[in-house]
């Protein structure tokens, strides 16, 4: 009779120890599965932002510029002071103090592919934006810069809107496209300029006073603060303000 007694408690043991695998088996399989669904939840996250701005930018694709942002009057009146600063090349990475936030004219670097800063390049975030000094030398050379301020940084919709602006002034086959947009940073106010109360956008030219000007005490900076981007006022402002119309147009 021992030896039956025994056969069942080690068929018992067997079928504890066999429940015990199932268990560790189910526990590895909802533990495979948690790190996949989690995994997926990871990889679905970054990819939903380039998916979702790619597709936010296809939209503004057959827009007009004039027909983007805001209205105009989201623009302060265009306001001028005499410039200068043309020609006048200082040694890269020396830093330039500008009075103006942001700058429409003054001393500048002058380096090939570094100031001015390539004209292929239409759109800059904080991370990869030139210096000050190299973006005055693409004033000079006849572009509109669009700043953006940190306000619009942080507004995605806002963002993808200057992006999608931005690719309307595409390639370099044509000097109508100087145009970069780029922002302007806590980091830049290290001299004390500012952007006006409650202004997080700003055009700027380098003016000689009209296409075809050479005297330079006509020569002006050019400046328009908006509270949003307005494609009507950059319109009318690059109208006004061709690229033909400052110091050093035939050149990138």
């Amino acid at each position: 009779m021992a030896k039956p007694a025994k056969s069942d408690r080690q068929k018992v043991i067997d079928d504890i120890r066999k429940k015990q695998k199932s268990a560790e088996k189910r526990r590895g399989f909802m533990i495979v599965g948690v790190c996949v669904v989690v995994a997926l939840l990871i990889v679905g996250a970054a990819a939903y932002r380039p998916i979702k701005n790619s597709w936010d930018l296809r939209k503004f694709q057959d827009l007009d510029l004039a027909t983007i942002g805001a209205p105009a009057t989201a623009c302060d009146e265009i306001t001028t002071k005499p410039a200068e600063g043309s020609n006048d090349h200082v040694p890269t990475n020396t830093p330039v103090a500008y009075d103006d936030a942001p700058p429409a004219f003054g001393a500048h670097w002058n380096e090939y592919g570094v100031a001015p800063a390539p004209f292929s390049e239409k759109f800059y975030v904080a991370d990869d934006r030139p210096p000050l000094e190299s973006l005055v030398h693409n004033l000079e050379h006849g572009y509109t810069i669009v700043w953006y301020d940190e306000t619009i940084a942080d507004d995605n919709e806002a963002l993808t809107e200057l992006k999608a602006v931005s690719r309307k002034f595409p390639g370099t086959d044509n000097y109508r496209y100087k145009f970069i947009a780029a922002p302007w940073t806590s980091a830049d106010e290290k001299d004390g300029a500012k952007f006006p109360e409650d202004k997080h956008i700003a055009y700027t030219h380098w003016s000689v006073g009209g296409e075809g000007e050479s005297d330079a005490s006509k020569q002006v900076g050019v400046w328009q603060y908006c509270t949003e981007f307005s494609g009507e006022a950059l319109e009318d402002f690059m109208v006004e303000y061709p690229y033909l119309d400052s110091p050093e147009p035939n050149v990138e």
